[in-house]
Order: structure tokens, then sequence, then C-alpha cells
């Protein structure tokens, strides 16, 4: 780790089960949680995708909460950096965080790069069942000609290290529940595959 933290684990703790179980919770809110998580470069579309989802969701009258990468970094993870430490510990904590959403019976859409395929495979197994990984695919040059915060651009000048798909790798999924990809369609129609996906498999119920 880089954040100068010392690892200690901590002890003499034991687990205390909760008077309302996580099922009457999700029983409550009439849907089942899961944990949409979206990966992919910088510039790929994650975060317009999952802001789209999550709208459509609400509107429907579902209980959601988006995280998106940038916004934890301005908070709860704001004490790490971009090395493949950091960047580990970044993911760890946030499939925690989805973990305890998902308990309290949100649908929960995380937007991060999440470069590594063994930190989403340890993402999956503290979630469980309900992980969907949503690859928004989309090609480098693609995401560089967008280059919505002038990031690339910065890499390729040698400005920001270790950035993902210039200097780090980018290691795509190998079998997603979702392979999504945002070039040449728009953002509604993405999004409607990914609530179609949710219906198909009775997270959610259709529309009326």
């Amino acid at each position: 780790m880089t954040t100068g933290q010392t690892n200690t684990k901590a002890t003499n703790i034991v687990w205390h089960d909760a008077a309302v179980s996580a099922e009457e919770r999700w029983e409550r809110l009439c849907s089942k949680p899961c944990v949409l998580w979206y990966t992919g470069l910088s510039g790929s579309g994650k975060s317009t995708l999952a802001n789209a989802v999550d709208r459509l969701l609400h509107d429907q009258g579902y209980a959601t909460y988006l995280l998106d990468g940038d916004n934890i970094r301005h908070g709860l993870n704001k004490d790490l950096g971009f090395t493949d430490d950091d960047r580990i510990e970044n993911i760890r904590r946030i499939t925690e965080v989805s973990q305890l959403f998902n308990d309290a019976g949100l649908i929960v859409s995380t937007a991060f790069i999440s470069p590594f395929v063994s930190d989403r495979q340890s993402a999956r197994e503290i979630v469980g069942k309900n992980f969907i990984e949503i690859f928004v695919d989309t090609p480098l040059d693609e995401c560089e000609k967008r280059d919505p915060k002038g990031l690339y651009k910065k890499a390729r000048a040698g400005e920001i290290p270790n950035f993902t798909g210039i200097d780090s790798p980018y290691e795509p999924p190998v079998n997603p529940e979702l392979h999504l990809q945002t070039t040449g369609l728009t953002i509604e129609s993405v999004a409607n595959q990914v609530v179609d996906y949710l219906v198909a498999h009775d997270f959610v119920h259709k529309a009326s």
C-alpha cells in the first residue's frame, strides 16, 4: 500500500445478526437487490450509462444508488492513489460498500474502471449471485477521441502516470453478464438493454 497506513487486522470482534433480515428489507422494497458492476476504460461511457439506468429504475419506483469512481475518491477513498495496490484497495472498499447497500435491499450501480480481472472476481465472490458484471466495451481510440476530462491527452504527455490503457493495463472481462458497446448507439438504447436483462432475470418487473 502507498497510503502510509499500518495494515493491522481488527481483533476481539463478533458478528451480530440484525433483528430485521435482508429478505424482509427486500420484500418491503418489492425488488431483488443486485450490484450492477460497470467496467471499462476511462471515457467508455460507464458513468453515463450507469446514470441512465439508475434514472430508468428510479422512475419505475425502485430503490437504487449509484457509486461513481470519481465521487468516491472525493471522500471514502480520498487517501488512495492509482498504483496497483491502491487500485486493489479502492475496489475492495467499493465492493464492501456495495454489499452493504445490497443487504439493505437496494439496486446498486458501480461505475469504476476496475482494470484487473482478479479484483472483479473478488467482488463477485463477496457479492455472490447478485453480482452483474457489465463490460462497457469501447475501443481505446474511441475513448481517446471522446476524452471528456482531457485525461488521455495528459497521460500521453506523461503528466498522469499509471493511466489505464496507456501505461497501466486493462484486463477485459472474460465472461461478463452483459457485454455492451456504446459506439454508434444512443445511451437510451444501451440503458434499456441493461433494464431488459434485469427484467429477464427477475430482479425487477417490466414497466407497465
